[in-house]
C-alpha cells in the first residue's frame, strides 16, 4: 500500500474477529513504532505486547474508551521513558509519533487498530502502571489494539481549507 493511500484511507477499527495476529506483523508494527521521529533522536519510548485476555479484559473493565479490547486479540502499550526523556509532554509527543505508525502500519498488513489514549489522565496511567507492573519510570502513553477487522469503515475526506492558513493568522 502506498503511503499517501495508507493515510487517506486509515480508519479506527473497534470490532475485531476472533484471529490471532501473527507474530511476524506484530514485529512489524514494533519495528515501524520505532523508526518514528523523536526530539533529539532520543527514542524514549518501550512498547508492551499484551495478549493476555484477563490484561486486555482488565483494561477494558475499568477504561471508559477502550472496551473494544474485549474482543481484539492484543493490544500494544506505547509507553515513555522518563530516564531517557525527563520532560513528560516530549514524552507524549514522541509516543504519539510512534502510535501513527503503528496506526498506520496496522493499515498496510491488513489489520484493524484504535487509538487508546491513556496519558494525560493520572487516573489511567497509575491503574495500566499496577496493571502492567511498570517500573516507575516509564509512563503509559497509549494503547492500540489491534487485530484482524470485524467492520469496515469507509474512508472519510477530512480536508478543510478553512483550517489552513499561510504565514499569518
Amino acid at each position: 500500500m502506498e503511503a499517501l493511500e495508507a493515510i487517506y484511507t486509515r480508519r479506527s477499527i473497534r470490532q475485531f474477529t476472533d484471529q490471532p495476529v501473527e507474530a511476524e506483523k506484530i514485529e512489524s508494527l514494533l519495528r515501524a513504532a520505532m523508526q518514528a521521529p523523536s526530539a533529539h533522536n532520543k527514542q524514549p519510548w518501550h512498547f508492551l505486547i499484551i495478549n493476555d485476555r484477563s490484561l486486555l479484559n482488565q483494561i477494558a473493565d475499568f477504561h471508559p474508551y477502550a472496551k473494544m479490547l474485549y474482543k481484539a486479540p492484543l493490544a500494544l502499550a506505547v509507553c515513555g521513558d522518563l530516564g531517557k526523556e525527563s520532560n513528560d509532554r516530549y514524552l507524549a509527543l514522541n509516543c504519539a509519533a510512534a502510535t501513527q505508525n503503528i496506526l498506520l502500519t496496522a493499515h498496510g498488513l491488513n489489520l484493524g487498530a484504535v487509538w487508546i489514549a491513556v496519558y494525560p489522565r493520572e487516573e489511567r496511567i497509575k491503574k495500566i502502571k499496577l496493571l502492567l507492573e511498570l517500573p516507575l519510570h516509564i509512563i503509559p502513553i497509549s494503547l492500540v489494539a489491534v487485530g484482524y477487522p470485524a467492520q469496515k469503515v469507509d474512508p472519510e475526506d477530512r480536508y478543510d481549507p478553512k483550517k489552513v492558513h499561510v504565514n499569518r493568522w
